[in-house]
C-alpha cells in the first residue's frame, strides 16, 4: 500500500475543507474555533509530560480525546452535512470533569486573592492550558452567534478552564510549592 502525501496543495489559496467537503477561508470563525481547540490539545500534551497525579493524567488523556470530538463538531456545517454520533458530547462527560474539579478543590486551601500563573512546571502549564481554553471558548461563542452550537460543547469547554485552574493549584499544593499571589503594590 502506497503511503499518502502529507501535503495536498488544496489549501494553497487560503481555503480548507470542512467535514463534508465545503470550502471555507482559513480565517473563518469556525476554523479559528477548532484550530484553537487543536492548540489546546497540543498544550495538554505538554502538560501531560510535566508530571501529574495518575487520576489527572487519565483525565487529561480523556480530555484530549474529547477535544477531537469538539473539533469534529465545529468542523461540521450541519446545514450541509449530518452530524455523526462520534461528533457529539454527552452530559456524563461533562460530569466526569466536574467530579474531578470538586475533588481537587476540596483538597487545596481556600483562595483569598488573585493568583499569578506559575509555581511548578505542571502548574504553570496548566495555567497555559486554562488561558488557551478560555480563548477557544471565546472563539466557539463567536461561532454560536452565527450558527447553533450544542450547549454540551459550550459547557464542556467552560468546565475545562475551571479544571485547569484547580489542577494548577493542586499541582502546586501537592509539590509544597507556594502559590504566587497578585501584589497590587509590587514595584
Amino acid at each position: 500500500m502506497k503511503k499518502s502525501n502529507l501535503y495536498t496543495a488544496t489549501g494553497d489559496k487560503g481555503t480548507t475543507s470542512l467535514v463534508g467537503g465545503q470550502r471555507i477561508a482559513k480565517n473563518d470563525p469556525r476554523l479559528e474555533a477548532y484550530g484553537t481547540i487543536d492548540e489546546l490539545n497540543a498544550h495538554i500534551g505538554v502538560l501531560r509530560q510535566a508530571g501529574n497525579h495518575p487520576d489527572d493524567d487519565a483525565l487529561l488523556l480523556f480530555i484530549q480525546n474529547k477535544l477531537f470530538v469538539v473539533g469534529s463538531y465545529l468542523a461540521t456545517d450541519t446545514t450541509f452535512t449530518q452530524l455523526r454520533e462520534a461528533s457529539r458530547l454527552h452530559p456524563d462527560e461533562i460530569a466526569r470533569i466536574e467530579r474531578r474539579i470538586d475533588t481537587l478543590d476540596a483538597t487545596v486551601p481556600p483562595l483569598h486573592a488573585f493568583l499569578l500563573p506559575g509555581g511548578t512546571a505542571a502548574a504553570a502549564q496548566a495555567h497555559v492550558c486554562r488561558t488557551v481554553c478560555r480563548r477557544a471558548e471565546r472563539r466557539i461563542c463567536q461561532v454560536a452567534q452565527e450558527v447553533e452550537v450544542d450547549e454540551n460543547i459550550l459547557k464542556f469547554v467552560n468546565r475545562l478552564s475551571d479544571y485547569f485552574f484547580v489542577l494548577a493549584r493542586f499541582n502546586n499544593y501537592s509539590a509544597n510549592q507556594n502559590e504566587i499571589f497578585w501584589d497590587k503594590d509590587c514595584k
